[in-house]
């Protein structure tokens, strides 16, 4: 009961100097408030960013796999560099797609390439649009919604028919309002039928692939693409979907030694292609915005240390402005550590103001993203608990010398003082 009641003295005391010294106290919490709030703004952020990630590789399908030439992730070489190993890796073939589906424990395995074109439609024009070629089960790993319209057949895929689908925001600035379907375009001045529009479900995934929903964007054939568009077949990537019966492992196995058996490669031969599974693919993730979120850390610690400094400034003030009350409180048999103790919740207090502020301001923003985005902004629990503890401490470590000033006056040279 007692602490309880020193802790009330305590907040009170760290209320009136905020009273007394409003700009200082302001400046003060607003250091706090500014840590707190990079921290829990980037936390609400990643999460959310990684929920939606999460939520388009569930898409493609938890087990899917991919099959291409070089490595990825943020320490792959990108095969320009004449000492990356991936330089010399022969491109993903079309028989070697061909012998990957016909894998027993294969339930599918779809071909990707992709392209910039120009395209268009009368006196419309939209330059350097980026497209995907895809095979005729493209549907099953890019989660979009075709209406009007369709997909293209297996006959016309089969055959290299140009045709195309294009999404809202290409169509939109093709033909305005008026019908799509049907209207013969221009890609790369080769004519093209439009069959569909797509609407790809928004997602984190693709707007960092430059495939969001605001970017124009088409889908063609993919050996339409090849034979009308010269797309170049070296960039061939394989979306690998096992049977429900064969585990992800094994399937990854047999195709892992179908290619290196085609490819003549020796048992103490490095794999000259890549399997990369869809945890490798949150792994790179999360290595990226891991780098992200620890600058957010070290921004939110400069923050932090600007409020310390200023709780050091203003309890130091605090104490030689009540130096005498405090000298009346030892005389009337209050001891050094129930004095330590008051200041350091004074200081803990006003540490606190600013985390709740800081918390408030990240709460609203993280309701303004996940409202006016795709991007699911959430507050994790540890994030919370984080930001307070720390503003906590900040108050704790800098108020302790301030504090122990304080306790350690002597009372009869206190009561003297004016």
């Amino acid at each position: 009961m007692n602490k309880f009641l020193l802790v009330l003295e305590g907040v009170g005391m760290a209320l009136e100097s905020i009273r007394s010294n409003k700009v200082r106290a302001a400046l003060t919490i607003a250091g706090v408030a500014i840590g707190v709030f990079v921290v829990v703004a980037m936390g609400a952020v990643v999460t959310g960013i990684r929920a939606s990630f999460q939520k388009d590789l569930e898409e493609i399908g938890a087990t899917t796999f991919l099959v291409q030439r070089r490595g990825s992730g943020i320490n792959a070489c990108d095969g320009t560099d004449e000492k990356c190993p991936d330089r010399r890796n022969p491109a993903i073939s079309f028989a070697e797609w061909d012998m990957v589906k016909r894998i027993a424990g294969v339930e599918g395995a779809i071909g990707v390439l992709g392209g910039q074109g120009n395209f268009g439609y009368r006196n419309s024009r939209v330059d350097n649009v980026g497209f995907d070629a895809y095979s005729v089960e493209w549907p099953q790993v890019d989660a979009s919604d075709i209406f009007p319209g369709r997909n293209f057949t297996r006959t016309e895929y089969e055959g290299g028919t140009p045709v195309v689908l294009v999404n809202d925001t290409l169509k939109s600035q093709l033909f305005g309002d008026s019908e799509a379907i049907g209207k013969q375009i221009t890609i790369n001045g080769r004519q093209f039928t439009v069959i569909g529009i797509y609407a790809p479900k928004a997602g984190f995934l693709k707007s960092l692939e430059g495939k969001g929903p605001d970017t124009p964007r088409a889908i063609v054939p993919l050996l339409s693409a090849v034979r009308q568009l010269d797309v170049f077949k070296g960039g061939l990537t394989l979306l690998v979907r096992p049977r429900v019966d064969a585990s992800q492992g094994e399937v990854m196995d047999e195709v892992m030694a179908a290619m290196r058996a085609r490819r003549g490669l020796r048992p103490g031969d490095r794999n000259d292609f890549y399997l990369v599974e869809q945890d490798r693919i949150m792994e790179t993730f999360d290595q990226l915005f891991g780098a992200i979120f620890a600058v957010g850390l070290a921004l939110s610690a400069v923050a932090l240390l600007v409020g310390g400094v200023g709780v050091v400034a203003i309890m130091m003030i605090s104490v030689t402005e009540r130096t005498r009350e405090i000298g009346v409180r030892k005389a009337l048999g209050a001891t050094s550590g129930t004095i330590r103790w008051q200041f350091l919740v004074e200081a803990a207090t006003m540490t606190s103001i600013g985390a709740l502020l800081g918390l408030a301001i990240g709460a609203l923003l993280a309701w303004v993203i996940r409202t006016n985005t795709s991007i699911p902004a959430t507050l994790p629990a540890s994030i919370v608990a984080t930001a307070l503890i720390a503003s906590a401490v900040t108050g704790v470590a800098f108020g302790m010398l301030p504090a122990m000033r304080a306790s350690k006056l002597d009372p009869v040279e206190a009561l003297r003082h004016e």
